[in-house]
């Protein structure tokens, strides 16, 4: 017989981080796991949101993890499987029993299905596809033959739908006589005979207008309808532009199929975020905290290989002016400061264009005004730290030719990191090129060599 201790959640204090799971609240769960109290753990667990019980999963180690979902067993939701990273997801899905796993699955709305089959291994997929009805089987199955990242696999088939002569009386008692509503749904959609869509009509407005009107006179002013096999990122750009709650996908005959929601066209947001941010970094765009240190460490070697080629290059031309450097000590002091300055000014131009391509704020039509403006920016930093350093050499060095080559150099890199930081991501989305994936490595390729070049170069044509 297991006894069951005496454990409760501690209430947050003001220290706590806001919407965090309390640390005190994990360590409680994972006693009872350690216990072998399934009471307790369920009774810990059950006012957790999904997202708080994923972030736990992936928070706690291995052995814990399989302990804590054997125990939880048949408690387990499906919403926690949408929210898992998806090295976790498997691996928790290998974990629970196939009848608790098929239970999980069927709560979910088509479109998280779809997610959470898209990158398990066959065997696992036809595992879940066995638990699901066959009229749900066919659905997931024919989402499951759109295109990588399309719109038919990021909408749902559940869709709430009704004639366009239909008043809001008739739709009104539609739904409430309908067992197999969506759990959430945001608009009514208005199909004409052929089920193409005409409108779309918001719940609200739906609730507070009178039996006999028509929804036909209530639909929503902006109407976008999305072509299943439009890419998920023109997709969730759609949605963050047109500040769109739902939209109608069609097929190629422009038929009603399902429904894309915000929360789904927001999620590829900022998945799309994310691998920008890892990319600029040279991390991989599916680093994760759960992966191993060798999947980290083959994600990352590769892009500090290229940084190790693009580092020789700059050693290359350092190498040019030995004889000035051993003759100048003073140049070998000050050469790594032009460098760190035009990297840093070329990253931060790097940064807002890779950002503005992504919003496509950055178009071929204001792609000009923007490299001037970047420019300008460079050549008025590059003055003014210019003259800080032309003083610091003249301070240190107490040489006045020293402090106007290193004036004059520091304004030739600060204007090519200004030039390179946005001229290079223009080219590379021009060329069919992630920007974030490739134009660190040359926006730091340029600072280095231009900025040792000049400095050095003039240095040897001045002072020797």
């Amino acid at each position: 017989m297991v006894q069951e201790p005496d454990i409760a959640p501690e209430p947050e204090t003001e220290d706590d981080d806001a919407y965090a799971l309390s640390p005190r609240t994990i360590a409680a769960i994972l006693e009872a796991v350690e216990a072998g109290a399934r009471e307790t753990l369920v009774a810990l667990m059950e006012p957790l949101h999904a997202a708080d019980i994923a972030d736990m999963l992936e928070q706690i180690d291995a052995a814990d993890r399989a302990a804590l979902i054997r125990l939880y067993d048949r408690e387990f939701d499906g919403e926690i499987l949408t929210e898992l990273d998806e090295g976790i997801r498997e691996e928790v899905i290998r974990i629970l029993k196939p009848e608790v796993l098929a239970e999980a699955v069927r709560e979910l709305d088509s479109d998280d299905v779809v997610d959470l089959l898209e990158d398990l291994e066959a065997e696992q997929r036809d595992s879940i596809l066995g638990a699901l009805t066959d009229r749900d089987r066919l659905a997931i199955e024919q989402s499951l033959e759109f295109p990588d990242y399309s719109a038919g696999r990021l909408m749902q088939r559940e869709v709430v739908m009704a004639p366009e002569h239909w008043t809001v009386g008739e739709a009104i008692d539609y739904m409430r006589a309908t067992e197999d509503l969506p759990d959430q749904f945001y608009h009514v959609i208005l199909v004409d005979p052929r089920m193409k869509p005409v409108g779309k009509v918001a719940l609200g407005k739906l609730m507070s207008s009178p039996r006999p009107v028509k929804l036909s006179d209530i639909t929503d002013a902006s109407f976008h309808v999305i072509p299943v096999t439009r890419p998920e990122a023109d997709v969730a750009y759609a949605f963050n532009q047109y500040h769109l709650i739902s939209a109608p996908v069609v097929d190629e005959n422009e038929r009603l199929v399902g429904v894309i929601t915000i929360d789904d066209a927001m999620m590829v947001l900022d998945e799309e975020h994310e691998e920008d941010i890892l990319r600029l970094a040279g991390v991989g765009e599916e680093s994760s905290l759960s992966d191993t240190a060798l999947e980290t460490t083959r994600q990352r070697f590769p892009w500090l290989a290229v940084n190790l080629a693009t580092a020789i290059l700059a050693s290359l031309v350092i190498a040019q002016f030995e004889a000035a450097i051993a003759q100048i000590t003073a140049l070998a002091v000050l050469m790594p400061i032009v460098a760190s300055m035009g990297g840093n000014a070329g990253t931060q131009s790097l940064t807002v264009a890779v950002r503005a391509l992504a919003t496509r704020d950055l178009t071929g039509s204001n792609a000009w005004r923007v490299i001037r403006r970047e420019a300008a920016v460079g050549l008025i930093m590059g003055v003014a730290f210019a003259v800080v350093m032309g003083i610091v050499g003249l301070i240190w060095f107490g040489s006045t030719t020293l402090g106007w080559v290193i004036f004059a150099a520091m304004i030739i890199n600060m204007l090519a990191a200004a030039l390179a930081g946005i001229g290079i991501p223009i080219v590379l989305e021009k060329l069919r090129v992630d920007p974030a994936l490739a134009s660190g490595t040359f926006v730091t390729t340029v600072t280095d060599v231009v900025g040792f070049f000049a400095f050095l170069g003039l240095a040897s044509a001045v002072l020797l």
